[in-house]
């Protein structure tokens, strides 16, 4: 079965918001439909295909944050897209070569291609699942047992939060919440509402195309890490937590001002 292609399930004709993300990055994972997605879309909001970049960047810092700072060796990675370069699995292994990593996304094309790329990995793995269904994600044997909740581990949301409706988010996001151990970490970004109307522009499409897509103000994406403690510097424009180089806050282009991301870590 990891070798049949395409997946059964596969439906070339309807993009999907792995591979419609692969199109903006430039990747080769992706067919028509997605590319069309992503074009239309970038033409209509500026900066777009800059802003899934940097969505990218910040998932390779704050996962080096966390590996190589926090100290962290176990990664759930929840919609997680397609492989490309710099993935969670090769930031994490760089700073500690026996970190666990499982990418879960709802695409079958991420199964095939991770499974593919990972065949000699025995520290990451891949399973086809849907986020919005906690119980059945952490109880699925790729997971189970890989993952040890009763230590500290990381949960990832990288570019999945605006993909949660508002009559699942609370529950789906408190749900692996309350798996975690003490000193574990949650690491989200999302689509973001301060008033810009890109922002919500860019949702509208999101939710026609994609079925799912919401942008949420800092203060909503901020409730979502409940009472975990945020670490330095907060819920922030993604090009602005923790960049290498020197950023100017007031001067940030279109492209950055379309997402924000946090990571927090559990206490109790």
């Amino acid at each position: 079965m990891a070798d049949e292609w395409p997946p059964a399930e596969l439906d070339f004709d309807k993009p999907t918001i792995a591979r419609a993300y692969d199109a903006l990055l430039g990747g080769k994972d992706n067919f028509a439909a997605d590319r069309a997605l992503a074009d239309q879309t970038a033409a209509l909001i500026p900066g777009l295909r800059e802003s899934a970049v940097e969505n990218r960047k910040v998932l390779v810092r704050g996962v080096r944050y966390l590996a190589r700072e926090a100290g962290m060796d176990q990664f759930l990675d929840l919609g997680s897209g397609l492989p490309t370069v710099e993935n969670t699995h090769e930031v994490a292994q760089r700073e500690n070569p026996d970190a666990r990593v499982v990418y879960v996304d709802i695409d079958p094309l991420v199964s095939v291609h991770g499974r593919a790329i990972l065949a000699n990995n025995d520290a990451t793995r891949v399973m086809v699942g849907d986020v919005r269904d906690p119980a059945a994600v952490l109880s699925d044997p790729v997971v189970d047992g890989f993952i040890d909740f009763s230590r500290p581990a990381v949960v990832m949301m990288v570019g999945m939060l605006h993909y949660l409706s508002p009559d699942v988010v609370d529950g789906v996001v408190a749900a692996y919440r309350d798996v975690l151990a003490p000193g574990s970490h949650l690491f989200m970004t999302s689509l973001v509402d301060t008033g810009l109307p890109q922002q919500q522009e860019l949702a509208r499409i999101t939710r026609e195309n994609l079925e799912e897509g919401w942008a949420r103000t800092p203060a909503e994406i901020e409730a979502q890490f409940g009472d975990f403690e945020l670490v330095e510097p907060g819920v922030t424009y993604t090009a602005l937590w923790r960049p290498d180089g020197p950023v100017d806050p007031d001067n940030l282009a279109p492209g950055e001002q379309l997402g924000m991301a946090g990571v927090a870590i559990k206490l109790r």
